[in-house]
């Protein structure tokens, strides 16, 4: 029996399958990164293009298969242009892995709470004032370059300070805020722009700034239309819409997984009987 068991596996290896695994995990790592992006495409046009070259050559038309061949060539190194973002991107997934990670933000989660009521309170004032105004929180990926081009301010973050900084016709009031930790490090900064041929003709800059720094970074950023005083949130290229103060509160500690805070049994037994 224990022959006929050796014999069975005799053609198997585990190093065999740890290889298949690899494969697929990266596989599907790189789909999921470029889903929705417009190296879908890309890769579309790409797959036609070695198909027709292997068409090409079994069919015998050799000057085709020559010009083909030669396209295939210098597309390597204009793949490796075209890419350039995804690429980039790929690699700060890279280093934002549980490796390299750092924990969110350097704050404790009741301060953290603090900074999304701050957050969420400016964004309600704003939004009936139909003030328009952008909000970027970094996470792991550092937004230096994008702070240097604004106005230095490092500041505590507070919804009467960032309030003030949106007032049009004020030195501040265009580009975005980025925070760091509990502190505004820079108000008026420029950010990039999406590339995204999709995004609907009623969006304006602000939130296609929204969208750009984070498809390039894992920012998130809080949006405030001029327009229609309607409060969006932007996290890795997507956009949610139409939120209000508490479900902003809600989203921006679900996207950094702190649970909220509620009294105890206990302690709302005193209040009650107090």
């Amino acid at each position: 029996m224990s022959l006929q068991i050796l014999e069975l596996f005799k053609g198997f290896r585990l190093r065999d399958l740890l290889d298949i695994a690899i494969v697929a995990f990266v596989s599907y790592e790189a789909i999921q990164l470029i889903r929705g992006t417009r190296a879908v495409q890309l890769l579309k046009g790409l797959v036609v293009l070695v198909v027709s070259t292997k068409l090409s050559e079994w069919l015998g038309l050799y000057t085709i298969n020559w010009i083909l061949r030669n396209a295939m060539t210098v597309g390597v190194i204009a793949l490796i242009v075209v890419f350039q973002p995804e690429l980039r991107r790929a690699l700060e997934q890279l280093g934002r892995g549980k490796l390299f990670s750092t924990p969110l933000f350097g704050l404790a989660e009741d301060e953290m709470n603090q900074l999304f009521d701050c957050i969420a309170e400016a964004a309600e004032e704003l939004s009936k004032e139909q003030i328009g105004a952008l909000v970027v929180l970094e996470k792991q990926t550092g937004l230096n370059e994008y702070i240097e081009t604004g106005v230095k301010i490092e500041g505590r973050v507070s919804a009467e300070l960032l309030i003030n900084i949106f007032i049009p016709n004020t030195p501040l009031h265009d580009g975005a805020v980025i925070i760091r930790n509990d502190r505004i490090m820079a108000a008026s900064c420029y950010l990039p722009l999406t590339a995204n041929p999709n995004l609907s003709k009623e969006l304006g800059t602000r939130h296609r700034a929204a969208l750009g720094i984070t498809e390039e970074t894992d920012a998130v950023a809080v949006v405030v239309s001029e327009e229609t005083g309607v409060i969006s949130v932007a996290k890795d290229g997507k956009l949610t819409r139409y939120l209000d103060a508490e479900t902003l509160k809600n989203m921006l500690r679900d996207i950094y997984e702190i649970k909220e805070k509620r009294p105890s049994i206990w302690s709302s037994w005193r209040k009650n009987n107090a």
